[in-house]
């Protein structure tokens, strides 16, 4: 049983991961799904500052702005 409990929390630890790392650079994605001329600098602001949520708020709005 403890096998079956260690690969099971493994697989959503993997999954909380990739999901917590999908919504922290969902700006940066936005930005390149639409082909926003400034998505280098969507990217850049995003992964600095993007941990303050003021800076990842910014880079949202930027990312969505036409």
């Amino acid at each position: 049983m403890p096998v079956i409990d260690f690969y099971f929390s493994g697989f959503f630890g993997i999954t909380f991961f990739l999901f917590s790392l999908a919504l922290y650079f969902l700006p940066t994605i936005i930005a390149i799904a639409r082909k926003q001329p400034n998505a280098l600098a969507i990217f850049v602001l995003n992964f600095f500052l993007g941990w303050t949520f003021i800076g990842w708020v910014v880079a949202l709005v930027w990312s969505v702005k036409k």
